[in-house]
Formats: structure tokens, C-alpha cells, sequence
């Protein structure tokens, strides 16, 4: 697989003795998953981020505020008592998704954002919309009250090819809720093309993106190395190496229109490794280790800690995380498997060494 990184003059930045000191970084965008999945991943999140945002495209999706207090109870249950973190909750659009519940749930700090998935676009998105149009009368409020719209960008026609489909998202839909809603906070989640990258750049400030660790990492040569990788396989999926060198130069760039969301999605070992393997990667074990890889590649360790922990809380109009967390340079290997209640998961890395890990008794 290719993951030939950008050349850089700039030197690695590491800190004394290789220590990296870094303001407490939020994860802006993730799955946890429900049950005992949740159970099993959620502290992996927890250990080095203060704050995520929480996707909610579960089985049952989180369209209402009653549904996303449940499912907040659930994932501050499951995290460790000895941790502090805020689980920021979202609301999943459908076609007939009322504005009031929206605007409720935003008033009374229940929902942060909402989330749109076009139907049958990934993972438990059946219940999505069908046409932008008909969540119009929600996007108005939204831009109403300041409530950010986060958007999974890709079509879903089935003439289209899928490694085209972010691009002609931005050309047939988004570029139009743009202009139909021109203050509307917008989060491009995930992106995965220079198509992306130079929408955002062209957007005011309220348009902005979240970045993968592991879409700066691979292309999409690593799903089909020697055989089908499914462990490689997300949506979106990963594109040419051209969009993931934009995807790197962008998350590096030092531009606050970029900040750090892993996507991570976990899917038990059996599910990925089937005749119709799921699409997620689960990056959360060592999501901070693999961003400081690809920004130590690029000699921007100077500018990971903005990527990663004051971009986004700016963005959504909240106050920068006041504690720390340290890195050291140590290698160490990730497990080929973690487990998971009664099977496991293969993490993001699997089998790989990397440079960088946290620094377990800093406080």
C-alpha cells in the first residue's frame, strides 16, 4: 500500500526529549456504538479526549431529545469512574424530523448538533434523508439558533461511482444548502478528496472539516493490497493518492477551517470479515499516536496541538479544554486484536509499530 508522505523543510518539533505536552484534545466526531460494543470501546475514546462529538446512527437512531439523554446515561455509564469526559450528542435527520424537537433539544443543552446521512449512505442510515429538501424547515432553524449541521457527504445514486460521490455531493447538494443558508454552520465530516478541501477553503468561517487519522494515512491501494484488506474499508472510502496528500497539506495547513475528528467505527472481526464486510475502521486505541505520525511526517508537530484541541471547540462556540496530555517518543506495537465482550476487533495499525504513544501517569 502507498503511504508515501509529502515532503516538508520544516524539522519535526518534538519538545524536550521528545515529549510532546499538548492541551486536552476533543475527538469531534465518533461512533461508540450501543451495548456491549459500547462497553468495550468507549474508554479507548475516553483516555485521551475530554470531549466527542457522538454520532447517532444506531440501530435505533437518536432523533429525539428523550432518546439522546438515554443514550448519554449509557456512555457516561461505561466510562471509567476515575475519567472525566462529556459525550456531545446528536441528532439524526430524517425526512420528518420536527424542527421544535431540534431546537428544544439544542436550547436545553441536550443536542450540540445534528447529523445528516443521505439514505442507505453508510452504516444504519436507512432512516436518512431522502431529498434535502425535505429537512429545509430544520436547516432554517438550525441557522436560526447557531446549531452546527454536520454533513456526511456523499450521494447515493448507484450510477454514480463511489469514489466520485463526495465530489458530486458537494456539486448537486451541498453547494446549494450553502447557498440556500449562507450562516449555516456546516461541518464537512470526514473528507476524504481535494474536492472537499477546496470547498471548505472557498467557504466562509462557518464552513469547516473534520480529517481522519486514518484517511491521511492510506489510499485506497491498502484495500486491495495482495487481496481484499477489509479492514481498510470505510465510508467515505479512501480515494487516489492525490486526495489524501490535499487531506494531509490541509490538516497541517495550520488553517482552523480543519480539525481533528477520527470517525472511528468499530465492527466486531466477524463482521468486517464476511461476504459483506462492514465499512468502518477503528482507529480510537491509538487515534492521537497515529495523527502525531502523520504531523511529525510532515514537520508540523508545532501545529498539531491546534489541529487536534483548539480549532474544533472554537468552531462549535465552546471553551478550550484545560487540562493536558503528554506524548513521548517510545515505540510501541499495536495488538493485532482487542478484545471485545465475547470476540474481538482489529484496530487501526494492527500489527504496525508507531513512535509516538501517551504518556500513561501524566496529570
Amino acid at each position: 500500500m502507498n503511504r508515501t508522505h509529502s515532503t516538508s523543510n520544516s524539522p519535526p518539533k518534538p519538545g524536550a526529549a521528545g515529549r510532546l505536552l499538548l492541551r486536552q484534545p476533543d475527538d469531534w466526531h465518533v461512533h461508540l456504538r450501543d451495548g456491549v460494543v459500547l462497553k468495550s470501546v468507549a474508554n479507548y475514546t475516553a483516555r485521551q479526549f475530554a470531549r466527542a462529538i457522538i454520532m447517532p446512527n444506531l440501530a435505533e437512531p437518536i432523533t429525539t431529545i428523550a432518546a439522546a439523554e438515554a443514550y448519554h446515561k449509557r456512555i457516561v455509564e461505561a466510562v471509567a469512574e476515575d475519567t472525566s469526559f462529556t459525550p456531545l450528542m446528536t441528532c439524526y435527520l430524517t425526512d420528518s424530523l420536527a424542527a421544535r424537537e431540534v431546537e428544544q433539544g439544542f436550547a436545553s443543552g441536550v443536542f450540540t448538533a445534528c447529523k445528516l446521512y443521505p439514505a442507505n449512505a453508510t452504516t444504519n442510515s436507512s432512516f436518512g434523508v431522502t431529498d434535502i429538501k425535505n429537512v429545509y424547515s430544520v436547516l432554517e432553524a438550525m441557522q436560526r439558533i447557531g446549531m452546527p449541521l454536520l454533513v456526511h457527504g456523499e450521494v447515493t445514486d448507484s450510477e454514480v461511482d463511489i469514489f466520485d460521490r463526495e465530489a458530486v455531493f458537494i456539486e448537486r447538494v451541498l453547494s446549494a444548502v450553502v447557498d440556500d443558508f449562507p450562516v449555516l454552520k456546516v461541518v464537512f465530516e470526514h473528507a476524504t478528496t481535494a474536492d472537499a478541501v477546496a470547498f471548505v477553503e472557498a467557504g466562509g468561517a462557518n464552513i469547516a472539516a473534520t480529517i481522519t487519522p486514518h484517511h491521511l494515512e492510506f489510499n485506497r491501494n491498502a484495500m486491495f493490497q495482495g487481496g481484499i484488506r477489509p479492514h481498510y474499508y470505510c465510508l467515505p472510502v479512501a480515494k487516489r493518492e492525490q486526495h489524501r496528500l490535499a487531506l494531509r497539506r490541509a490538516a497541517t495547513s495550520g488553517s482552523p477551517k480543519f480539525f481533528l475528528g477520527t470517525d472511528s467505527a468499530p465492527h466486531v472481526i466477524n463482521a468486517k470479515q464476511s461476504a459483506c464486510g462492514c465499512a468502518g475502521i477503528f482507529n480510537a486505541p491509538f487515534a492521537l499516536e497515529s495523527y502525531t505520525k502523520t504531523f511529525e511526517e510532515e514537520g508540523a508537530l508545532d501545529r498539531l496541538e491546534a489541529f487536534a484541541s483548539e480549532y474544533g471547540p472554537r468552531f462549535y462556540g465552546l471553551p478550550l479544554n484545560k487540562g493536558t496530555i503528554a506524548l513521548v517518543r517510545q515505540e510501541q506495537r499495536v495488538p493485532d486484536c482487542l478484545d471485545c465482550a465475547d470476540t474481538q476487533i482489529v484496530p487501526f495499525h494492527a500489527g504496525q509499530k508507531l513512535s509516538w504513544q501517551i504518556e500513561r501517569d501524566h496529570s
